[in-house]
């Protein structure tokens, strides 16, 4: 492919350099806003390109080397070149941008970026799994950034939890001496407060030397090990017999603090130090009273609903999908919680008849999945409700549907932010806060 010159003008949504050539946007791998470059074209499309860089002529003030051996192989990560102000800043821009453009609305007030320990931080994960005959030997990790049909060939990953990161390699090597090797499809991983659960998907029954083999791995490195033989449902414990993960998080100061156990396939929130802060953030927007009544939509494991259950009278989690929902009936059972109640119901049919979506509730939570909540808000808020405290995982999502509440429901912005829920990537969670005129 021929090679050009070009300056870096900004970055993408997933965290390349972009760049034109004769008038054609080119989203450059591996750049930063500011630098000269000398690229590479990989692939042409109708409205775009994508390109590599050959050589970097000047050097941005804000680059900085990646901390993790495979940067640039593993798709894991996009911004590790890039540092932690400015990938604050560069997510910052992409949510003020998205509320400019497409929700015609801007925050009264921005607030200040929560951020944690940046490295080690992932608790929960996919890991693919590929046996490379040629090779002769298993890969697991993450997606090549170059080409996501192949798995990155990793021995460590910088952002996993540290229990499980600096292992990736011999995960490989395990899978590589079972007689199934060929036959494991994937290795999904959950971190509790206190467990590390993994969980091998495999298309055959596994042999007792391939069962007995995953065991002692469990056991030399204190894993808790599930097997996945078909579909979500069928993932039950290898060893040990009964293994227990769950979290803990605060419900504020001079609160006592709630713990939820969840399933090594159920949503919980990646970044454990990220939740915490989140959720201290939420409970100051929400400002729960003794008397508030709550509303907390696409509720899961009960993840808000919980710790606000232990601040007002009455809350009550929607969720569409019933594992989940018994699971935060339960933890809330275990926490001693009998204000906290659950209700399943699919949030993206109308659900304006069931009793929950009829009644006055002076407060409200949302923490939608990244198709947003606009269905929902069709038929939602009441006038009653006051204040709506949105956590979001789509800066774009979240952008319509302030606008929805702005100039539909005659609510103001009052305020927003960014949180840092997965560091060195472009992926962009963030915060808002809604009130009544």
């Amino acid at each position: 492919m021929k090679e050009f010159e070009a300056t870096i003008t900004d970055l993408s949504h997933d965290g390349r350099g972009v760049a034109r050539i004769d008038g054609k946007a080119v989203f450059v791998s591996g750049a930063l806003p500011g630098e000269e470059v000398l690229l590479r074209i990989r692939r042409r499309h109708r409205s775009f390109d994508e390109a590599e860089v050959v050589e970097l002529r000047t050097r941005s003030p804000h680059r900085v080397e990646p901390r993790c051996r495979h940067y640039g192989q593993c798709s894991g990560c996009a911004l590790q070149h890039l540092d932690a102000e400015s990938q604050i800043a560069a997510k910052q821009r992409v949510l003020a941008e998205n509320f400019e453009r497409i929700g015609k609305v801007a925050p009264a007030a921005w607030l200040p970026p929560l951020t944690d320990q940046p490295w080690a931080y992932r608790r929960k994960g996919r890991l693919s799994v590929r046996n490379v005959v040629k090779k002769g030997r298993v890969l697991v990790g993450f997606r090549e950034e170059d080409n996501p049909r192949f798995v990155a060939d990793i021995e460590q990953c910088e952002v996993v939890h540290p229990a499980l990161g600096p292992k990736i390699g011999l995960l490989g090597e395990l899978v590589g001496s079972l007689e199934a090797a060929g036959d494991i499809a994937q290795i999904e991983f959950a971190a509790g407060d206190d467990t590390v659960a993994l969980v091998f998907r495999h298309l055959k029954p596994l042999s007792e030397s391939d069962l007995a083999k995953l065991t002692a791995f469990a056991q030399a490195h204190a894993f808790a090990i599930y097997l996945q033989p078909g579909g979500i449902s069928s993932v039950h414990p290898l060893w040990p017999e009964q293994p227990r993960l769950a979290f803990r998080v605060e419900a504020g100061e001079g609160v006592p603090e709630v713990e939820l156990e969840f399933r090594p396939l159920d949503f919980v929130q990646v970044n454990a130090g990220m939740n915490r802060r989140m959720m201290a953030r939420a409970l100051e927007l929400l400002d729960p009273q003794p008397t508030d009544r709550v509303l907390d939509l696409f509720c899961g494991l009960g993840n808000f609903t919980l710790p606000i259950a232990r601040r007002v009278a009455e809350v009550v989690g929607v969720e569409g999908e019933h594992g989940l929902v018994e699971r935060a009936a339960q933890n809330a059972m275990r926490n001693g919680l009998g204000n906290a109640r659950f209700e399943v119901a699919n949030l993206f049919d109308d659900q304006r008849d069931a009793p929950w979506a009829r009644q006055a509730w002076d407060k409200l939570l949302l923490d939608p999945p990244r198709a947003g909540a606009d269905k929902v808000l069709e038929y939602l808020p009441h006038r009653e409700t006051q204040r709506i405290v949105y956590v979001s995982c789509h800066p774009g999502s979240l952008a319509r549907d302030a606008g929805i509440l702005v100039q539909k429901h005659g609510f103001r912005l009052s305020a927003a932010g960014v949180m840092d829920m997965f560091p060195h990537t472009a992926h962009v969670e963030s915060i808002a806060l809604f009130e009544r005129g």
